[in-house]
């Protein structure tokens, strides 16, 4: 009867690790990234423009499937009016003239794809390359928190043809209503046009709880895949691609969340401006941030973050991988049920960050799997994380790790014409104990 007992909550035991690692990273019943997604996209050739799209869009206008539309210079939608892209729809990002197309505040754009039949933003070039054109920016009238002018042509000034109102953005409407994207694909934008100033795939300037934006895949990006400064937004089911720079990057007290969202880093790709997963700051420059207003804070929940690495350990000690998260000084970050996969190490906090009750409760990681990560989690600079590991690694946090290849961690990671990076349960053992041979901080 014991014997029987005994095997009973075992099996329960199994069964609750099962769901409990099931839940970690991105989840759904089938794989989210079938059809709409593509890993490999320079092998499509979509054919040469038969419509060009140049200077301000001020009347409601349709996009059509059918068409091949080219973004001439710096191409914005104004006026109040609704840009229209119907599911299909192929947008190429001229090389020469920095193509991009900016919604400006009061505008909105309406781009609904469909699973089998996504949107498509991409380069014009024939051998295309990352940072090939410049991007997609959604500009709103949420709160930010920065001092300034609230203009993109302040701090963009590549950004040309329009009236100097359309670069605005930001105000008091948490709800403000941007418009809708779903199913869309931005391919090799981020273009560099100085010495320090690139544009994202998708910048988003304070933009409201009303927008939509969701199932969005960059790949590819000169710099920063998704970038948000200021604005509320749920942002759900996104892919980040081989991005030079930072995969999601929030800043200027944006409040906002993202969810079941995926992004896999190459150790070749990074431009070296300290390029992660998730960076989680005040600001891109600190004389720019009020700090008598609120402070950016992210809910981050079901990620799943990797490096795609052939030689994992070779690249680390070429220094060729770095954190995956980043958290600025003074910043909050809420960041649960996620996997974190062959980085160097996992977290890093800003040096000026102390370790004590009040900093870590503004950092909470609960519900982790660190998996085949040089060290977990680190003050920048500090080789001893005695302190963070006793807090992270409690029990209380249900943090997991783990020492297992790609391969064996995810259900279908080698080669991108089908993958699938849902967890794969049946080959993974995990403690909740980290591995405390491997915290040992490099490249710092």
């Amino acid at each position: 009867m014991k014997k029987i007992i005994l095997i009973t909550v075992t099996l329960i035991l199994a069964v609750q690790v099962v769901f409990a690692q099931q839940e970690k990273g991105i989840v759904g019943k089938t794989n989210w990234l079938n059809n709409w997604t593509e890993f490999e996209t320079n092998r499509t050739d979509y054919g040469e423009p038969t419509q060009i799209l140049a200077g301000n869009i001020s009347e409601n206008t349709t996009l059509t499937k059918g068409e091949v539309y080219l973004l001439l210079g710096s191409v914005f939608v104004t006026n109040n009016a609704t840009l229209t892209i119907e599911p299909g729809a192929v947008i190429l990002g001229d090389f020469e003239t920095n193509g991009s197309l900016t919604i400006s505040r009061g505008s909105k754009i309406s781009a609904e794809g469909y699973k089998t039949d996504p949107i498509v933003f991409t380069s014009n070039r024939s051998v295309k390359r990352a940072g090939d054109w410049g991007g997609v920016i959604i500009l709103g009238d949420a709160p930010i928190n920065r001092y300034g002018s609230g203009s993109i042509a302040t701090h963009f000034p590549y950004l040309n043809g329009s009236d100097y109102q359309n670069t605005n953005y930001g105000g008091d409407n948490i709800e403000g209503n941007s418009g809708t994207m779903k199913y869309v694909r931005i391919e090799y934008a981020g273009k560099r046009v100085s010495q320090d100033i690139y544009f994202s795939g998708l910048l988003l300037a304070s933009v409201g709880t009303g927008t939509v934006l969701e199932h969005i895949m960059v790949s590819n990006s000169g710099d920063d895949a998704f970038l948000v400064w200021g604005g509320n937004i749920a942002l759900n089911n996104l892919v980040s691609f081989k991005a030079k720079g930072s995969d999601f990057k929030f800043s200027y007290g944006t409040h906002s969340s993202i969810n079941n969202s995926l992004a896999i880093r190459s150790p070749y790709t990074s431009n070296g401006k300290g390029a992660r997963c998730l960076d989680v700051v005040l600001s891109e420059d600190a004389k720019d941030f009020d700090y008598t207003k609120t402070k950016t804070a992210i809910d981050a929940n079901n990620l799943t973050f990797l490096t795609d690495s052939e030689d994992l350990e070779a690249a680390i000690e070429m220094n060729l991988i770095h954190e995956a998260v980043y958290i600025g000084d003074g910043a909050k970050l809420k960041m649960t049920k996620s996997v974190l996969s062959g980085f160097n190490p996992a977290v890093v906090l800003d040096k000026n960050t102390i370790v004590n009750q009040e900093s870590l409760e503004r950092v909470a990681l609960t519900e982790m799997y660190f998996n085949n990560c040089k060290g977990n989690i680190f003050v920048d600079g500090n080789s001893n994380n005695d302190d963070l590991e006793n807090w992270y690694g409690n029990r209380g946090f249900f943090n997991v790790y783990a020492k297992s290849s790609n391969k064996e961690t995810f259900i279908s990671s080698e080669g991108y014409k089908k993958p699938d990076f849902r967890l794969r349960i049946n080959k993974i053992i995990a403690t909740n104990i980290p591995d405390i041979n491997t915290n040992t901080q490099q490249g710092k």
